[in-house]
């Protein structure tokens, strides 16, 4: 279940990979209505809602989880530090107790996958199972290696550290006391650029009820996030 070095130290392109299949199946025939399109409809006919309530509703969910997504990933990376989050390598010199890490362990693979939820709702049905189901296969893998990794760097105080804090869903309360850890926040907006414009692409345009037009504005917020993270100089790295 672990991932192989190539699909960790790879890990964006890979993503970004699995995004674009889900988004390629709209060639395929009878594909071509987003999910959005086919649940509204859906959701009418059983009689739980009306198509109106059942389109903002759907939309409503859809910020929801991208909002939250992008919130998890940019509080983590302002802990872990964007040098960490971005680099090829896997780093264990320490174990990260502040921010979200003292509520879940895994708090940026989290936002991913409520990223993908929404992302979700903009591709054809068919698109939106294969992405979420190996996204989330794709995630277990990369936190399936990067355990042992951190586990033989840091020793019984990391596997104490599991016992309390869970792997992915997060606690209500703090789990452990803080470390005493500074946040980079500035570092973490720029490297969170995608998750961030993408969420506020949800906001701010999905009202339009247009699933292309959404499209369109999250392929620009990639574009204009590698601009924004070529640009973060030395990012600080947590230690």
């Amino acid at each position: 279940m672990k991932a192989a070095p190539f699909e960790y130290r790879f890990r964006f392109a890979l993503h970004a990979l699995i995004y674009f299949c889900g988004f390629a199946f709209y060639w395929l025939p009878n594909s071509h209505e987003s999910t959005w399109l086919v649940l509204t409809p859906w959701l009418e006919r059983t009689g739980w809602l009306s198509f109106t309530a059942a389109t903002i509703t759907l939309l409503s969910l859809a910020i929801f989880f991208a909002t939250v997504g992008a919130f998890l990933r940019t509080w983590g990376a302002a802990y872990l530090g964007s040098g960490v989050v971005q680099s090829a390598d896997m780093h264990g010199n320490t174990i990260h107790a502040d921010g979200p890490y003292r509520r879940s362990r895994n708090p940026l693979y989290l936002g991913t996958l409520l990223h993908t939820l929404a992302l979700a709702l903009l591709m054809s049905p068919y698109g939106a199972a294969f992405t979420i189901i190996v996204i989330g296969l794709f995630q277990l893998r990369l936190i399936f290696t990067e355990e042992p990794f951190l586990a033989t760097k840091l020793g019984q105080p990391y596997l104490d550290y599991c016992k309390r804090v869970p792997r992915m869903l997060p606690s209500l309360t703090p789990r452990i006391p803080p470390s005493g850890a500074k946040p980079h926040w500035l570092q973490a907006i720029l490297g969170e650029s995608y998750m961030i414009g993408t969420a506020l692409s949800f906001a701010i345009f999905g009202w339009r009820y247009n699933a292309f037009l959404l499209t369109k504005c999250v392929i620009i917020s990639l574009g204009i996030s590698l601009v924004l993270r070529a640009a973060i100089p030395n990012p600080a790295k947590a230690t």
